[in-house]
C-alpha cells in the first residue's frame, strides 16, 4: 500500500529513501544500520528492544531474550507480549506457566495482535468454551487473520457459529 507507493515515488524522483514512520534516511551500509539500531536500543525503543530479544532467542540465549522482550512488553510492544506468551507456553528461558502464557496472550490480543487473538480462541475451544472461542475468532478475522476465518468456517459447519456471526466476520 502506502509505503510501497512512497518508496516508489522517492525512487523515481531520485530522492533519498526515508522510513515512512520516522522519516529518517535509510542506512546505506550495515555499519550505519547497526549504529541506528544501537541508538534506538539505548533510547529504550520498544521495537528495538524486541528485535534484540528476538536475536538472542534465535541464537539460543532464551534467558537474555526474555529480559529484552519483557522490557519491550513493559514499554507497550504488543508483539513482545505475544512472544513472551509463547516462551511461557514452551518453557523457553522461563518455567512453563499457563497463567503467564494466558496473561501475555491476552495483553497482546487487547493490543490488537490477531495471532494472539486466534491463539486465545483455540485455547477457549480446547476448554469447551465455544462461545468465547467464536468471539475471539471473529475479532481476529476482522483484523484480517485468515486462519481465524478458517476456524470460523469449521465451527459454522459444526453448528457453533450462527449465520449472523459468520456474516459479521
Amino acid at each position: 500500500g502506502c509505503n510501497i507507493a512512497n518508496v516508489s515515488r522517492e525512487y523515481k524522483q531520485k530522492l533519498n529513501i526515508r522510513c515512512p514512520f520516522c522519516r529518517h534516511l535509510y542506512a546505506k551500509s550495515e555499519e550505519e544500520n547497526e549504529r541506528q539500531n544501537k541508538k534506538r536500543f539505548e533510547a529504550n525503543d520498544p521495537f528495538a528492544l524486541r528485535e534484540v530479544g528476538r536475536k538472542h532467542f534465535r541464537d539460543g540465549d532464551h534467558k537474555r531474550a526474555f529480559e529484552y522482550l519483557a522490557k519491550a512488553a513493559d514499554l507497550g510492544d504488543v508483539a513482545a507480549h505475544f512472544f513472551l506468551s509463547l516462551m511461557y507456553r514452551g518453557g523457553l528461558g522461563v518455567e512453563k506457566d499457563e497463567k503467564m502464557e494466558l496473561y501475555y496472550a491476552e495483553e497482546a490480543a487487547i493490543g490488537g495482535d490477531p495471532i494472539a487473538r486466534c491463539s486465545l480462541g483455540c485455547k477457549e475451544g480446547e476448554n469447551g468454551r465455544y462461545y468465547r472461542a467464536v468471539k475471539h475468532f471473529i475479532i481476529a478475522a476482522k483484523l484480517g487473520h485468515d486462519d481465524s476465518v478458517q476456524k470460523l468456517k469449521e465451527m459454522y459447519k459444526s453448528g457453533y457459529v450462527s449465520k449472523e456471526d459468520f456474516a459479521t466476520a
